[in-house]
């Protein structure tokens, strides 16, 4: 008999290459040892409200069912319930759990594995990644707090900060691995604090107006900027980090600048009082002269900009969308600080997020998604709770250029379920 818990009724970059890699090392890390799979009776993103959700989930060992493993799991979502229990894994039936949702939002499914010890499961030494997923009802009607009414006034005035600082450049070539494209250490003044800075390559020899830019920016954390991983013949690429801090630095100097100057950078709540001094205003105003700088090379065809990154890259590229309409394409993964208000406002599953003040209504990338002119591509996790499926949810609805999303099934923030089902909404102008 198969085992089922039932409960809802009782209690009522290059990203295409980044991707790539991402879910490469989370198929190869688990290959020959044990790992979850899991999947629901049907679309995740196409439940009706109320309806059953039937979660699949098989302990696998070597790519086979295993027996004699104890299982938990919790239910949560964004109606506020939440439930759990347990059952040992079965080598002929998978463990089986049903909820449901009654309004617009996601529910979570966490189920974790230990051995006959309790102890938690493991591959090489680490506890094996538990089966993180979801599913979602009504995600058309998953709606985030309004924009604030000066939204447009607020970013025209910063644009006009910014536009009094004049655009000078330090320029510093570096070795380049490539004896056909050249490599740059970039400096930029910028209105705030702190200088853009980042990496510029460019093919030797290429000729005014003749290559496309592509521009990449960091995740969370205190590093320089990343060296275009893939040096190319046919394209301007800018990669800065996010703080306008030295690049190719020791570790040490950003070991301390972590403990110091950048600690809890985003989250201090003093600053995020005020739009004017969130942490999230020297960052954007950096994207966008950072775009302004790129865009003054002759080489620049004049007509594409791709931006592309994950997480608060991400975030950074909906920014340099949203406020510069020469972007042409936006293709991001997990997109970081999207409905910042929707724990606080919506009483929605909270992720890794800042506090929500009114001040970073400003910087909301669901807010940015509004003002988003150019085809724009998204990847999310069903179970990324850095960046939960509402918000991505939420960011998908408020834009109105032409728009694709892919929802992957047992994906967190940083870890792929091999085999995980994907499943993608678009919009009608879509193209791909």
């Amino acid at each position: 008999m198969t085992a089922r818990i039932d409960h809802a009724m009782e209690t009522g970059i290059n990203v295409a290459k980044y991707l790539t890699c991402f879910f490469m090392l989370g198929t190869l890390a688990f290959a020959g040892s044990f790992r979850f799979m899991g999947s629901t009776d049907k679309n995740p993103i196409a439940y009706e409200a109320g309806e059953t959700m039937i979660f699949t989930v098989q302990l696998l060992e070597d790519g086979k069912p295993v027996a004699g493993k104890n299982l938990t799991w919790k239910r949560f979502g964004d109606d506020g319930r939440s439930n759990e229990g347990k059952a040992v894994s079965s080598a002929d039936e998978p463990l089986v759990i049903t909820t449901s949702i009654d309004r617009p939002g996601f529910v979570r499914i966490i189920v974790t594995a230990f051995d006959e010890n309790g102890k938690r499961l493991m591959n090489g030494g680490k506890p094996i990644p538990n089966f993180d997923g979801g599913a979602g009802v009504a995600l058309d009607k998953i709606e985030g707090w309004p924009e604030p009414a000066d939204f447009d006034a607020f970013w025209a005035k910063q644009k006009a900060r910014l536009a009094a600082v004049p655009m000078r450049a330090d320029i510093v070539p570096v070795e380049s691995d490539r004896p056909d494209v050249l490599l740059f250490d970039i400096k930029v003044d910028c209105a705030g604090k702190m200088p853009v800075s980042g990496y510029l390559s460019r093919p030797k020899g290429a000729a005014p107006g003749s290559l496309p830019i592509r521009m990449g920016f960091q995740g969370y954390g205190v590093k320089g900027a990343a060296k275009p991983a893939e040096f190319t013949t046919n394209a301007l690429i800018f990669n800065i980090n996010a703080h306008g801090i030295l690049n190719g630095q020791p570790i040490e100097y950003y070991a301390q600048l972590e403990k110091t100057t950048l600690k809890n950078y985003a989250f201090i709540a003093e600053e995020n009082k005020a739009p004017e001094t969130a942490y999230f205003n020297g960052m954007f105003l950096r994207v966008v002269r950072a775009l302004e700088f790129i865009k003054s090379q002759p080489e620049w065809d004049g007509k594409n900009i791709t931006v592309s990154s994950g997480s608060q890259g991400a975030f950074q590229c909906l920014a340099a969308a949203a406020l510069d309409r020469d972007v042409t394409f936006c293709k991001i993964l997990m997109p970081w600080s999207c409905d910042l208000s929707g724990a606080v406002k919506h009483d929605r599953q909270p992720g890794w997020l800042p506090r929500w003040t009114n001040a970073l209504g400003y910087y909301d990338g669901a807010n940015l998604a509004r003002h988003i002119k150019c085809s724009i591509s998204i990847v999310s996790g069903l179970g990324d709770y850095i960046c939960p499926p509402s918000t991505q949810a939420v960011l998908y609805n408020n834009i109105t250029a032409p728009k694709k999303i892919i929802f992957q099934q047992g994906s967190t923030h940083e870890y792929q379920m091999p085999g995980g089902a994907r499943y993608t909404l678009s919009s009608k102008d879509w193209v791909e």
